[in-house]
């Protein structure tokens, strides 16, 4: 059974999330053995992303880090800043509706953070998209 966009987000925040610890304790790890751990099925959505989030950490962090009022990125929760930066990725480099990367977004962080961080996802991807039109 294909998996829909919605479970690969789940599965792509997870191998962030689980990257981003691995970097926190500066334990060696491989993106394709995250992607393998996390995911039965080979996709090149969840490999396009993942990789890329991971190749333009910084700059998404950057952009995040603009948006944020008082606060960077590195503040949020790990899952928080994963959705942030999946979304912020989809948007600068995909051709994924705006309308649809806000939505999947915020139902991971009502899912997967707490509220006031649902709330700043939000608003950065608001400000994001504000600029860029």
């Amino acid at each position: 059974m294909q998996a829909t966009r919605s479970e690969l987000r789940i599965k792509i925040m997870t191998i962030l999330y689980q990257i981003e610890i691995y970097k926190t304790g500066k334990i060696p790890y491989d993106v394709d053995a995250c992607i393998k751990e996390n995911t039965s099925i080979d996709n090149e959505f969840v490999k396009e992303v993942v990789y890329g989030v991971n190749t333009y950490y910084e700059e998404l962090s950057e952009e995040a880090n603009k948006y944020l009022d008082g606060w960077r990125i590195d503040r949020l929760d790990k899952t928080g800043a994963s959705v942030l930066r999946m979304a912020l990725y989809e948007l600068k480099y995909m051709d994924t509706p705006r309308i649809v990367v806000i939505n999947e977004a915020i139902e991971l962080a009502k899912k997967y953070s707490d509220e006031p961080v649902r709330k700043m996802i939000n608003a950065v991807l608001d400000k994001y998209i504000k600029d860029h039109e």
